[in-house]
């Protein structure tokens, strides 16, 4: 979760304030948590023109139903990956089509010394999130929530408005598609040893 140092009140706090009219509580909202919904729906729509337009109506939608949100039934994170998940799935819908995945992507420099060992790591990255973006985008979700975002089971559960054992089943369902992917695209010799998602970094 990342958080914004010169600003420590609680996410209760800065709603309360928020919904009150306090322009600046909302702006330690988004401060707080734009990355986090960009991250998402950017992993989501494989493009980061998306990515910044569904963080954009995220935040809007913050904005009108605030006064409705209730820090009782779900944690300020977790509603506002729910919001980001209708948002980007209306807008998927409604483009009728998967978004061609960036080819510009997030990358965190390498520290190999070999720098053929680099190459081969940022490759299998890549393969690894060409594979991600081709599941459906039922088990895409579950995959960047649980192992890229690192929410629990139940915090997913909650962001789905499903059962635990739902998310379960499809995690191992999309880690299984992944791993057939990864090793269908590797050449001889060239095995990944971080094949499931959940041991690889995207």
């Amino acid at each position: 979760m990342l958080t914004t140092p010169a600003d420590d009140r609680s996410d209760t706090d800065l709603v309360r304030r928020a919904a009150a009219g306090e322009r600046d509580a909302f702006a330690a909202i988004y401060e707080r948590y734009r990355t986090v919904v960009y991250r998402f729906a950017r992993l989501m729509s494989g493009s980061s023109a998306t990515a910044e337009d569904v963080t954009q109506e995220v935040f809007v939608t913050l904005i009108r139903t605030l006064p409705r949100y209730e820090p009782h039934r779900a944690g300020l994170l977790t509603y506002l990956y729910g919001v980001a998940r209708n948002v980007t799935r209306n807008r998927l819908r409604r483009d009728r089509r998967f978004v061609a995945l960036d080819t510009a992507v997030e990358e965190k420099p390498s520290d190999a010394d070999d720098p053929c060992a680099a190459a081969s790591h940022s490759q299998q990255r890549s393969q690894l999130r060409r594979s991600v973006m081709a599941l459906p985008s039922r088990y895409r979700e579950v995959v960047i929530l649980c192992d890229i975002h690192g929410l629990s089971y139940a915090e997913t559960a909650r962001v789905l408005g499903a059962p635990v054992g739902t998310v379960r089943s499809r995690l191992n369902r999309a880690r299984q598609m992944i791993a057939v992917r990864v090793r269908e695209a590797e050449s001889p010799g060239h095995a990944c040893a971080t094949a499931r998602v959940e041991r690889c970094v995207i």
